[in-house]
């Protein structure tokens, strides 16, 4: 007789039913082949007996398993493991396994060397580099929490609690359209915007209706990393002309043009990925000119638009483009908050409504509520006012960060001063390598991450991106006296 009252166990304390706790326990000993076909159950009054339950939850068990099927009940005879159940084929597991140490796929899947995964869990007391992100200490949560509240308590908010448009809320693109047309230079109507989940789901999907395999696209030897992954996933070929301390040569895209069918131009005009350096307005107009002779797509990440502290923003490619060229991409992630994933990509009309189709089989619509609290945020100037408080911030930060360097780094690392953005392009001493400073910075709690990406081209120019905005000046101190640290023990 099988032993039921050792072999249940039942938790008082879950919020799942009694009657579902014994289902599923029941479901596992037949997978386990415990229970096999055709093996009888105790009668319900019996089992509840030897399980301390009520009758009605063994009844409401054996009535759970026999819709989905596991159990089938003959008159007259009892209740009975379904006869024609297929025995379920199991893997012995080895022990590591069955330890929680090792789980692998049943099936063969399609792995990509290209794509890498970010780490994400963050030690205590470890300072970690990254390559330029606001800091979240300083999001103006309270409007935003004020505002999102407001817009959720309206009478008319279940109009948008269901399935909507894969272009992104109405109101928010409206508010886009007036707001960059005046900041950014543009000429843009709602029909132009397409609203995304940050930045670089406008690079996939631009990625997508552009490039398929073997088709060129061009870019910096130094350039956005992930972009040249999107890039690199669609199998095109990518082709990398110099950077210098004005962007991108475009006599060199002039040159590849000349020799074989260019797609696309990859470019971070207003402060390059990784460099900061900016396009000057010699190289727009050329490369615009490019774009419209050859026929090529120009993609602009503007990504850091906001932040400029020696001068005021230059206005993007975009702003330039007559003939519907360039597809400008930017997002309000960088300037509020990652966790915000509100951006926009600008375009075509043809090239947009195509790109919302494709964004619809990803991510069939955006948040509404959030782009209807980011649309009034926009438009109260909430976005401006804050936008104001951190550049000054920033660039005091910037300020003793670089100060900091050139006082007592000044041996190990070069760099120029960034005029905006939110980190700095860093040469290490070439007597060292990062693998070296990586190793010692550990011991130091400094993690300075995959310093690779920064070279994809293999030039080994020994730079890397330090951000400077997500630190307070306390933090930067530290970091910088536990970088000193590092240096002393290279």
């Amino acid at each position: 007789m099988f032993p039921w009252s050792t072999s249940i166990v039942f938790d008082r304390n879950s919020n799942q039913a009694l009657y579902l706790q014994l289902a599923n326990q029941i479901i596992q000993l037949i997978k386990l082949q415990i229970l096999k076909p055709n093996a009888k159950l105790p009668g319900s009054r019996t089992l509840a007996t030897q399980l301390k339950v009520h009758r009605k939850t063994i009844v409401a068990c054996y009535d759970e398993l026999l819709l989905q099927g596991w159990l089938e009940s003959i008159p007259k005879k009892g209740t009975f493991v379904h006869r024609n159940l297929p025995v379920l084929k199991l893997q012995m597991l080895k022990n590591d396994v069955v330890q929680g140490k090792e789980m692998r796929s049943g099936f063969p899947f399609y792995r990509n060397s290209n794509l890498t995964q970010k780490k994400f869990k963050k030690e205590k007391d470890v300072i970690y580099i990254n390559d330029g992100i606001s800091d979240a200490r300083l999001t103006p949560l309270d409007e935003i929490a004020r505002t999102y509240r407001r817009i959720a308590s309206k009478k008319n908010v279940f109009d948008h609690l269901s399935y909507g448009t894969t272009y992104g809320n109405d109101d928010l693109r409206n508010v886009l359209v007036k707001y960059l047309n005046s900041t950014r230079g543009l000429n843009v109507k709602k029909e132009n915007i397409l609203i995304t989940r940050g930045s670089q789901m406008g690079i996939w999907l631009s990625s997508k209706l552009l490039l398929k395999s073997d088709d060129v696209i061009v870019v910096g030897k130094t350039n956005y990393a992930s972009a040249d992954h999107s890039f690199m996933n669609q199998n095109a070929k990518l082709l990398r002309v110099s950077v210098d301390d004005h962007g991108m040569l475009t006599e060199e895209i002039e040159t590849l043009c000349r020799k074989q069918k260019i797609k696309a131009v990859f470019v971070t005009s207003h402060h390059h990925h990784p460099t900061t350096v900016t396009l000057s307005a010699k190289r727009r107009l050329h490369l615009l000119n490019l774009a419209q002779q050859h026929n090529f797509a120009v993609i602009e990440d503007d990504y850091d638009y906001d932040f400029n502290y020696n001068h005021a923003p230059i206005l993007p490619l975009a702003s330039h483009d007559s003939n519907q060229n360039v597809i400008y991409i930017g997002s309000l992630c960088k300037t509020v908050a990652p966790v915000f994933r509100i951006g926009y990509l600008i375009a075509s009309k043809e090239f947009v409504d195509e790109a919302a189709k494709l964004r619809g089989f990803i991510d069939r619509q955006g948040d509404a509520l959030l782009e209807m609290t980011f649309a009034s945020f926009i438009k109260s100037g909430d976005l401006d006012r804050h936008i104001r408080k951190i550049l000054k911030i920033y660039q005091q930060r910037r300020d003793l960060f670089c100060q900091l360097l050139k006082d007592r780094l000044s041996d190990i690392f070069e760099f120029e001063i960034p005029a905006g953005g939110m980190a700095v392009w860093i040469k290490l001493n070439p007597k060292y390598t990062w693998d070296e400073f990586s190793s010692k910075a550990e011991e130091q709690k400094v993690d300075i991450g995959n310093w690779r990406r920064y070279d994809l081209a293999n030039q080994g120019h020994n730079y890397i991106r330090i951000g400077f905005a997500s630190f307070k000046e306390t933090e930067i101190r530290d970091l910088v006296n536990r970088m000193e640290k590092v240096v002393q023990n290279l």
